[in-house]
């Protein structure tokens, strides 16, 4: 099946570049202009993953990204923003998106985000469980409990959450996260990484009596998770 795209962009001279760039490459794409026909074209198409502008003429894009991903946890969200400040870039992330480009922006990097993001996991047995104390992880049906209860995760707080309690005490690079957790031909900032980190210290601190591990970050480095 062809990977399902929304775009929602409403410069018609960027829209329609990378409409003919996405469809080119393989891609089923549905354009929309604005907010209105982004809520009503994502509720028809359930998108593998979203391009969506902030900059709307009818809507917060930080807001529709929010809507989107309580909606669909498991689709892929990319920002694209004109805003070149880490405060805006940061909030955007933390709104749910996986990713950000700031415009503008070189198609080819925009090409290599996508399919990036639309790589699909490796598969895993069906029984792969993994567990750091009150920690529980199912990697083959890509859940991840805390005493009991279960998280909600997006795709790649999952696979970072893996990776790092595969590894659980050990230093892990920057580079190497980035190579098995987004694309070892990754095109762009890790910023993004940060984000998806402080996410997940987020979900694990909200559950203050259980015994977790936590992420140390490691100047220069990577991260590690260790064990409480």
């Amino acid at each position: 099946m062809l990977a399902r795209i929304l775009l929602v962009e409403d410069d018609p001279t960027i829209s329609r570049s990378l409409e003919q760039a996405l469809t080119a490459e393989g891609y089923d794409i549905t354009l929309a202009i604005d907010g209105t026909s982004a809520r009503s074209a994502f509720r028809t198409l359930v998108p593998d993953l979203v391009l969506l502008d902030l900059g709307l003429p009818d809507a917060d894009g930080v807001e529709l990204c929010r809507e989107f991903r309580a909606a669909a946890p498991a689709t892929s969200i990319v920002v694209l923003t004109a805003r070149q400040e880490e405060a805006d870039i940061v909030v955007g992330l933390d709104a749910g998106a996986d990713d950000y480009i700031t415009k503008p922006f070189r198609l080819a990097e925009l090409l290599a985000r996508v399919r990036a993001h639309l790589r699909r996991p490796e598969a895993t047995e069906p029984d792969e469980r993994v567990t750091a104390a009150e920690l529980e992880i199912d990697a083959g049906a890509r859940r991840a409990w805390v005493a009991g209860e279960e998280l909600a995760l997006r795709p790649r707080e999952f696979d970072l959450l893996v990776l790092l309690v595969s590894d659980a005490g050990r230093a892990v690079s920057r580079e190497r996260i980035m190579d098995e957790v987004w694309d070892e031909n990754w095109y762009g900032s890790t910023k993004t990484l940060d984000v998806h980190v402080s996410a997940l210290r987020r979900k694990l601190a909200e559950h203050p009596r259980a015994r977790v591990p936590t992420i140390t970050a490691l100047p220069r480095y990577g991260y590690r998770l260790d064990l409480p």
